[in-house]
């Protein structure tokens, strides 16, 4: 019997319930645990025990492309890398002959930053990036059996826990800190996070292969693989805040005082920085000062902003260079030219010329190439007739597009 169709939503290989339902009553909310019975198809097309020995094995992989953890710490790199030979000595490369004797011993592999070394997941983690409008990343855990390879603690990131090989136990716990920041690690709060942990959980679960699992930032949760070697990809989702908007909006208002004079100018002679009431006129006029400023913060300039940061955080879909050497070569008035997937383009205004933006860098445009550039944004492709061979061998060599 054929293979079920892979699902286009990447999302709706996740979760059971419909996009609205989740946004509403799940995302950054609640912990969703979706079974494999209630999903279109396994997880095995993206992680394998197969890619997993190849990876470790085979690759090449460095440091910090692989963490090792046992007993709840991770290990030194060098208990686990060595140089790789005539060739390629490296001293941070993955030991395979180091990882066996580990791994026996009941050691915790953690493959790192999986969406920027194997295919199947860059493909899947730059599509749920897309649908979910917040940075992914993708890292894998391989535990042996009986055994647990971190102690309960929360992420700052919301994760999707993907169960893709043996099965594992997992408890979660409601969280102690609520929605923590970037720097606001479980490790500030670890005796809170110990007494939570002892307490009965909110979920207690074996996740089998297919399953998925969604946590918040901020849930307590700690796994252990049962009778056999587990493997569970974690998709951690690092999403964007109003925390960070107020950062964006704190920097423009600071930018605006700095043209202040009154605000640039200098506290009176003899002031006394110990003596706090000395301070209050100046506070307030600061103080009236900035809260005009964010007042009137300009929403398209804090939008640009968080678009720049966005743009930074995350990487077009893959382009090779033999291909897009070729694609010029073969280019004839026929040819079809498509945008390079999650580019994240915008066409703006820099020292009086038109600037093409994206997640492939900076392409300067004549005055001729902003119609036909405009068009390929709005329908994201464009016949080499309508944007000019010269613009169109640019846009590839640019890796702004790629052949239809």
């Amino acid at each position: 019997m054929p293979e079920p169709a892979v699902p286009t939503s990447a999302l709706d290989r996740l979760v059971a319930v419909d996009r609205a339902t989740f946004a509403h009553e799940y995302w950054g909310r609640r912990a969703l645990l979706t079974r494999a019975s209630e999903l279109p198809h396994p997880f095995t097309d993206l992680l394998d025990e197969r890619t997993v020995d190849e990876l470790v094995s085979e690759r090449g992989l460095r440091a910090p492309f692989l963490r090792v953890a046992k007993n709840g710490s991770t290990l030194g790199d060098r208990t686990f890398t060595a140089p790789g030979g005539v060739g390629a000595g490296i001293a941070d490369q993955v030991s395979d002959s180091k990882l066996v004797a580990l791994f026996g011993d009941g050691a915790t592999m953690v493959l790192q930053a999986l969406h920027r070394v194997w295919p199947p997941i860059i493909d899947f983690v730059g599509a749920l990036a897309e649908e979910l409008g917040h940075p992914v990343q993708a890292n894998a855990y391989v535990t042996p059996p009986q055994n647990q390879g971190f102690d309960d603690h929360y992420d700052v990131h919301d994760v999707f826990v993907l169960q893709v090989a043996g099965t594992k136990e997992w408890r979660i716990h409601a969280p102690v800190w609520d929605a923590p920041l970037r720097d606001q690690p479980w490790t500030d709060r670890r005796a809170a996070v110990q007494r939570a942990a002892a307490e009965p959980p909110l979920i207690k679960a074996v996740l089998e292969p297919g399953d998925c699992l969604y946590l918040p930032r901020g849930f307590l949760h700690a796994a252990t693989a049962l009778g056999g070697v587990s493997t569970h990809l974690t998709l951690g989702v690092h999403t964007w805040t109003r925390y960070a908007l107020a950062e964006q909006l704190t920097t423009q208002a600071l930018a605006t005082l700095a043209g202040d004079a009154a605000v640039r100018g200098s506290l009176a002679l003899g002031t006394d920085p110990t003596r706090p009431d000395t301070l209050g006129a100046d506070v307030e006029q600061v103080r009236a000062a900035l809260l005009e400023a964010v007042r009137t913060a300009d929403l398209d300039a804090v939008a640009g902003a968080l678009r720049r940061a966005d743009r930074d955080s995350r990487r077009p879909a893959p382009v090779g260079p033999l291909a897009q050497l070729d694609a010029v070569n073969a280019l004839e008035p026929g040819s079809v030219l498509r945008l390079r997937d999650h580019l994240a383009p915008t066409l703006d205004q820099a020292g009086g010329r038109s600037v093409l933006r994206s997640r492939a860098g900076e392409l300067v445009l004549d005055e001729a190439d902003v119609a036909p550039v405009k068009a390929l944004l709005d329908d994201g492709s464009a016949g080499v007739t309508d944007l000019g061979n010269d613009l169109a061998r640019r846009l590839l060599l640019g890796a702004v597009v790629v052949a239809g």
